[in-house]
Parts: C-alpha cells; structure tokens; sequence
C-alpha cells in the first residue's frame, strides 16, 4: 500500500527542488526529514512539508505505521510558466519567465 502527496504549481523551478530530492529517495521518513531540515535550500522546506503531508495521509487513509514509512518515489515536474516583461534601456522590453513545479511524493511501508 502506498501513500502519496501533491503540491502543485509551486513557485519554485522544478531544477532547483530536483536538487533535493536524490537526498531523500528510498531513506525512511524520519532521516528524510533529519536531511530536509539541516538542507540550506528553499526547495527543502516544500518537499518537508509534502513529506509531512504524505506521512499524514498515510497514517490517516491507510492506517499504516509512520515509523515503518520510507520515501519510494519523490519527483519535481514542470508547471505552468508565467510570462513576464522586464523593461531595459531605450524603451524596450525582454521576456523571462517565472517557473513552477509540481511535486509528488509517495511513501510505503517496508
């Protein structure tokens, strides 16, 4: 039985919370959390708390044991990107963009 948590459309680049997730992938769910908490990075707090989001519904929908949980899968995809302008010299324009990632995390007992 497997367990899984979702947060989309985060306002962080699915680049940067890649990063993170090789560190938690296949660990239990208390040393993933030990790693995300001493992790400088912005991207640890949001996959801490989709962690922590994932642990809860398993142990609420399934009834599984949080001390048995490890992480099975963890990914960042691609969001949608917001278009935006930023103004330069001699009244012109260049585009950028802001990214957005959508991260799952699914855990189960082992």
């Amino acid at each position: 039985m497997e367990a899984r948590a979702l947060a989309k459309q985060v306002r962080i680049s699915p680049y940067k919370v890649r990063r993170i997730l090789p560190l938690i992938r296949g660990k239990k769910v208390d040393e993933a959390m030990m790693i995300l908490k001493y992790s400088p990075q912005k991207a640890a707090g949001i996959v801490s708390k989709v962690l922590q989001s994932a642990v809860a519904n398993a142990e609420h929908n399934y009834g599984m044991d949080t001390d048995k949980l490890r992480v099975v899968k963890a990914t960042a995809d691609q969001g949608p990107r917001m278009k935006r302008f930023r103004p330069v010299s001699m009244g012109r324009a260049h585009p950028y963009q802001h990214r957005t990632s959508h991260v799952t995390i699914i855990v189960a007992e082992r």
